[in-house]
Parts: C-alpha cells; sequence; structure tokens
C-alpha cells in the first residue's frame, strides 16, 4: 500500500488512506499464482517481492482470519466513543428521508441516560411499547443517509451488528422532534453517520452466529418484563401463540398439517426470516399459512411449456384458434394429396339444429385403411374449430391441416397440431420443423400424440401449472413460486386441467381450502412445505427465488363448503 497513516482507533492500528493512495493485492491461497492486481497505472514488482508475498502467505494461513472486532455492551459505553454494537432489533421506524430510528437492546443497561425519541405509533414497525423494566434497556440508534436503505430491510428480531456508531452526548437536535417532545440536552444519542469509513454499516447476523448465541443467552437471563406486569407476552411466547394452529370448536388437539412431504430430507423447520438471511441454494424445510396467490383466474395459472428450449407462454384462447381456422379456411387453395393419402369428405352438423350439414375434406392414410384403423387418424381441412372439436368426439386423432402452395401443411403453431378427444396438442414455434408426413403404425398398438408430433416433426409443449404463492409465519412472508412439483401438489395432471372440469374443480377447491376468500388468519390451515432455493436472472440483476417442491396437499375429508 502506498500513502498509508498509521494510527491507533479503539485499541487497535488502523490504516487510513492518503492522498495519492494506491495498493497491490494478491490472491491469498499459498501455493496459488502469483499474480498482482493494483489500482495504479505502474508499479514495481520483482522477485524479492515474490518471495515477500509467499512468505505472507504462510504466515496468514496460521493466523486467525480477521482481528477480534472492537465490540461493546451498552453497559461500557462513554461519551463520545465510536464502537461496534452486537443487538437485537425490536422495532424502528422512519423519521425523514435522511434518518431512521433503530430501537436495539443487547441485554445490558447503559450507566447513562438516553435519548428518547418519540414517533408515531402508526409509523412504527414493531411493538410500539414496552414495559417499564425493558424500556431502560432500550437504545434509541439514529441511522442516516445510505444506511436508511439498508434499515429498510431489516426486520424486527433480526440481530444487528451495528459498526462505527458514535456516542453522543449533550445532543438537543433531535430528528422528529414535535411539539410533544422537549429538548433533551443531557442525554446520550446514538448515531450511524452517513457513508463507509471506518467499516461504518450494519450487518444481519446469522441465527448460528456465536455472537448471536452469546446475545440470546445475555437476554434470556435477564427478567423479560416487570414482576407486577402480566399483561406483556415475550418475544418467544409471541410467536408460540403465532405458530399454534387454532383450535377447532369443541376439538381438544390443534389442527394438523395438511401438506405431506416426500423429499426425505432430515433437517429442522426454519422460519421465513431465517430462510431470507439463509445462503442461496439447497433445499429447506417451513411451517407456514397461505396469504396469498396469484394468478386468482385459476385458468390463467395453465401454462405452455417446451422442454427444449425452455420457453414458456400462455394457452391460447379459443377466440384466437378460431381466428386460425378461420383464416386457414379462407386461404386453402387447390391441393393433389400425397401418394400415401385417400381424399374424402364427411359430413359436419351445422351451427344450429335447423342448419343444413356440410362437408369437408378430409384425407386418410391408406397403410391404416388398409389395417382397418380408419377411426384411428384422420386429416381434416377447411374445418372451423367447433367443427374439428365434433369430429375428434369420433376419430382418435384428429390433425387439422391447410393447403399451401399446392401442398399439404399444418396450420399456424399458434392453434393445436393434434386433437385427442377433448384434449388439445400444441407444439413449439421455435423448435419445430412441422411437415405433413404418414405416421408410422407400424407394429404399434395405439397411435398417441408423441407418434403424431414425432411424425409431425413438431417439438410437442406441455401442459404445466405457475402459480405465485406468498407464505407467511410469525417472522416474516415469502414469495414463492409452484411450478415443477404442482401436479403432485394438487394431485392432477396439468393435461387433465386443460381439458377437465372435474379436474379444474379440485384445484379450485385447493385453493379455496388453502386460502378461503374473505377467511381471517385463524381459518387458514398450516402447510408444511419443503422449498428449494435457487438464482435466477430477471431484467439483468440475479435474486434468490424459492420453489415448491416434494410436497402433496392432504385435504381433510369434512373440508367440503
Amino acid at each position: 500500500m502506498h500513502r498509508v497513516k498509521a494510527q491507533l482507533f479503539n485499541d487497535s492500528i488502523t490504516l487510513v488512506n492518503t492522498f495519492g493512495f494506491s495498493v497491490v493485492t494478491f490472491d491469498g491461497v499459498v501455493g496459488g499464482a502469483v499474480e498482482p492486481r493494483t489500482s495504479s497505472r505502474s508499479f514495481h514488482f520483482d522477485q524479492e517481492d515474490r518471495r515477500t508475498v509467499e512468505e505472507l502467505r504462510s504466515w496468514a494461513a496460521s493466523q486467525a482470519l480477521l482481528p477480534p472486532a472492537p465490540t461493546m455492551h451498552l453497559s461500557a459505553v462513554q461519551p463520545k466513543a465510536y464502537f461496534d454494537l452486537t443487538c437485537q432489533l425490536l422495532a424502528k421506524a422512519p423519521i425523514d428521508t435522511t434518518c431512521t430510528l433503530l430501537r436495539v437492546w443487547d441485554g445490558t443497561r447503559c450507566p447513562h441516560t438516553l435519548l428518547k425519541v418519540i414517533v408515531k405509533p402508526n409509523v412504527t414497525e414493531g411493538p410500539s411499547s414496552f414495559s417499564a423494566e425493558r424500556d431502560s434497556l432500550i437504545a434509541n440508534v439514529l441511522v442516516y443517509d445510505n444506511h436508511v436503505e439498508v434499515a429498510r430491510q431489516l426486520k424486527p428480531g433480526d440481530f444487528l451488528r451495528i459498526y462505527n456508531l458514535h456516542a453522543i452526548a449533550g445532543s438537543s437536535k433531535v430528528p422528529g422532534l414535535t411539539s410533544s417532545q422537549s429538548e433533551e440536552v443531557d442525554h446520550l444519542a446514538f448515531h450511524l453517520h452517513g457513508g463507509t469509513a471506518y467499516g461504518r454499516g450494519i450487518r444481519v447476523l446469522p441465527e448460528n452466529s456465536p455472537d448471536v448465541q452469546e446475545l440470546k443467552r445475555v437476554i434470556a437471563a435477564f427478567p423479560e418484563c416487570d414482576k407486577n406486569n402480566d399483561t406483556e407476552l415475550s418475544d418467544s411466547k409471541l410467536l408460540e401463540v403465532w405458530s399454534t394452529p387454532p383450535e377447532s370448536l369443541g376439538a381438544a388437539d390443534p389442527m394438523k398439517c395438511c401438506t405431506d412431504r416426500s423429499c426425505g430430507h432430515d433437517m429442522r423447520p426454519v422460519t421465513l426470516s431465517e430462510l431470507k438471511r439463509s445462503d442461496p441454494g439447497g433445499v429447506h424445510h417451513v411451517r407456514v399459512q397461505l396469504r396469498s396467490y396469484e394468478p386468482h383466474r385459476l385458468h390463467q395459472a395453465l401454462k405452455l411449456y417446451c422442454s427444449k428450449c425452455s420457453s414458456m407462454q400462455d394457452v391460447p384462447d379459443d377466440e384466437l384458434v378460431a381466428s386460425i381456422f378461420s383464416e386457414a379456411s379462407g386461404d386453402s387453395g387447390p391441393c393433389s394429396p400425397p401418394p400415401w393419402a385417400l381424399s374424402g369428405q364427411v359430413e359436419v352438423p351445422g351451427d344450429s339444429p335447423t342448419s343444413p350439414t356440410r362437408a369437408v375434406s378430409v384425407l386418410l392414410s391408406t397403410q391404416l385403411l388398409y389395417e382397418g384403423k380408419t377411426k384411428e387418424l384422420l386429416f381434416l381441412m377447411g374445418s372451423t374449430l367447433e367443427e374439428t372439436c365434433g369430429l375428434a368426439a369420433v376419430y382418435q386423432n384428429v390433425i387439422p391441416v391447410t393447403a399451401s402452395g399446392g401442398r399439404l401443411a399444418l396450420l399456424d403453431l399458434a392453434a393445436p397440431f393434434l386433437f385427442r378427444g377433448r384434449k388439445r396438442y400444441y407444439g413449439c414455434k421455435r423448435c419445430s420443423e412441422a411437415a405433413v408426413r404418414e405416421p408410422c403404425a407400424e407394429g404399434v398398438q395405439l397411435i398417441d400424440e408423441k407418434i403424431v408430433a414425432d411424425t409431425l416433426g413438431v417439438q410437442q409443449l406441455r401442459f404445466v401449472l405457475l402459480m405465485k404463492l406468498q407464505l407467511q409465519d410469525a417472522s416474516d412472508t415469502l414469495d414463492v413460486f409452484l411450478w415443477r412439483d404442482a401436479e403432485s401438489f394438487f394431485g392432477v395432471s396439468a393435461e387433465d386441467v386443460a381439458a377437465n372440469q372435474e379436474a379444474q374443480d379440485s384445484v379450485r377447491e385447493t385453493m379455496d381450502f388453502l386460502c378461503p376468500q374473505g377467511g381471517s388468519t385463524g381459518e387458514r390451515p398450516w402447510l408444511e412445505l419443503c422449498l428449494a432455493a435457487y438464482r435466477a436472472e430477471n431484467s439483468g440483476q440475479k435474486q434468490t427465488c424459492y420453489q415448491i417442491c416434494c410436497t402433496a396437499v392432504t385435504k381433510p375429508s369434512t373440508a367440503h363448503v
């Protein structure tokens, strides 16, 4: 390092950069490549410097990774001190756009009279009042400027490390001062100034941190509230009350969870706040309720997915499909049948009982005709969507086609390339090389959608269910996706949901059971879920996403409306 000044701060040597500062850095792994990285345009580095780097690596490998942090309890804080504070956040409130109030404690009592800041209860996140005993332990921390955005992300109950906190005595300028709040001249105030000098900032500590475990021990050893005050519940009791499912009238046992996990993972459930603070990746178990979901129109949850290019799209509505059929019928010109097909006509009923029937062109495979399988496959040209659906009830496989340049061609793949009874099958425009060909049915007992798709060169799209659920527990809320394991979650296939009213009703009943419209939180069942966490990119930004996996809903037989 070039142009740094060494000075003593909190009994530790601190290096402060000055004008003209520059630095050359190296990977600290012993035995790794010695490749200098520098902020300077020019520097000198020779063999002697290389030996020095290797010696430093060996020395550093035998040392503690970090020097002990200059942490301090509230009970030891003195005016004018800068210190690091390990604490628990109890409540927070915005003062203005440049300042946020954090109410924290560490289980010790500051010997000095502390600053009091009065804010309106309706802007406070977390409890707005505490017992007199606990209130005497709480410190008001005012964070400024760039730290305000960090403070917005904090949740009451988080364990924090606040770096380079400043204890200021005699401050009379209190942010958010109101007419009901007198100036406090001789009280000690805690300020986290703007900027990042001296490592200034806020960090959320993980639950498994030794500092958090020690802080929990200290807090647990202190009386929770006034002995004569029986109305205040501890945080743990509040969590217990919230997390315990309500009892049904006349029942002795609480409502059981209404999901089954099939993942086989042996791990303890975590709260949603713990999950959000954990490293991305892996699987987690949670015990939650469903707060909301989307889309509310459940037919919009049905999507078409391509396993080849991983694209996903909405299922076209009947109006769009009907217009494609109509356009194809109007554009059809003369067309000679291919050599493997026999052409003919079939009568289809009119649009109403009084309308006359009309004939539409069909083509049959000569091979299937020879094998007596005339009902197994039909190429249909010039029909409407309604007429195609009617013939699909008679023929096992109906393929709508049109004439293009004197040759048979499939319709635009925004329309189904195959009808099988009430089921429709779609193809991917990007991945398909569609052409009308004769299906090879030799040795095949049943022609299914896979054989048809392979014959036509169509990359078949798969029906999937995609929903976004908002989960909640006592600690936080979390948005998760239900997709890959949606079929096992609901106990129905997405293909059946697309064609079967009974399957559609089953999904709707399940969602009404998990999240009753207009119902209170207490009426919603508890769900034990397995969640997979993963990193994904959205609009160029990396973010952590969560997906429900290996979980199925088990509705009780009494859950009927």
